[in-house]
């Protein structure tokens, strides 16, 4: 195991899966303990795949008013003066090309987009599943209108393949098209190339002055790996994807019981 530094710069979390329990809150637990890191020097930096129109109720309901970095790290949000910082968007005609040439190994996926903007919607074709039945998004009639606006990512599902294959499958075929991520169950996606958790953190902690290898992050899913390749110590919550675990420091209790809390409350007492 890493021995985590004596002070940290912050606490990177991830949402869902990790701080967020399945019915979308932060427990009053979590909420402590992360005040109380705060309060130690080591503010909070919310880091996850959602765009910043899914997090925004979230971010008034915790009194967030720090960056956050959103869409896959495609987007660093400022919750208190209520503006985005920065904003990579995704070519559409790139977009549509890595699509094709996925399906051209795998046969029909059916995709959905986040458009960029802090106020962007979520399109989704026929046939795709929302993996978060509770975040908004509108359907469309056909592909096409996926592309009219700007967007900053692609989430795509397959009938049959399972989220690693699908990724893997994605990967191979994209190469420099597109970054390929697994978020989440039900939940593969195409971000800007290069842009991943890890430039996203990058950004904000220059932003803010602190150094990422001072820095405690928590996970559950691959799409969290480029964050924990730049911090100092790395949590991986309890039913973690195994490629995140393998590369934790430390494994603790799952989201619903409060497992970030618990490693807070003990480095910060």
């Amino acid at each position: 195991m890493v021995t985590p530094p004596a002070a940290y710069t912050f606490v990177a979390t991830d949402l869902d899966g990790t701080l967020l329990r399945s019915d979308d809150t932060v427990s009053p637990r979590s909420r402590a303990a992360l005040a109380r890191a705060a309060s130690a020097g080591a503010p909070h930096l919310i880091v996850t795949g959602r765009a910043v129109p899914g997090i925004r109720a979230l971010l008034a309901d915790l009194r967030y008013d720090g960056l956050a970095v959103c869409g896959q790290g495609a987007q660093v949000y400022d919750a208190g003066a209520a503006r985005m910082v920065s904003s990579v968007t995704l070519d559409r005609e790139l977009a549509d090309t890595a699509l094709g040439k996925i399906e051209a190994e795998v046969g029909q996926v059916f995709a959905a987009v986040d458009q960029d903007g802090a106020d962007g919607r979520t399109l989704i074709e026929p046939g795709y599943r929302m993996p978060h039945p509770s975040l908004p998004a509108q359907r469309t009639r056909h592909r096409a209108e996926l592309w009219a606006a700007p967007v900053i990512k692609v989430l795509i599902r397959h009938p049959e393949l399972t989220d690693d294959e699908l990724a893997a499958a994605a990967r191979g075929a994209v190469g420099d098209l597109a970054s390929v991520s697994m978020a989440g169950p039900g939940t593969v996606e195409l971000a800007p190339y290069g842009v991943d958790k890890g430039t996203g953190i990058t950004s904000a902690a220059g932003l803010l002055g602190r150094d990422p290898a001072g820095a405690v992050a928590f996970g559950d899913m691959p799409n969290d790996l480029p964050m924990f390749r730049l911090v100092g110590h790395r949590v991986a919550m309890a039913g973690a994807h195994p490629e995140l675990r393998a590369a934790a420091d430390e494994v603790t209790l799952s989201n619903e019981d409060d497992g970030v809390a618990v490693v807070l409350d003990r480095l910060f007492p």
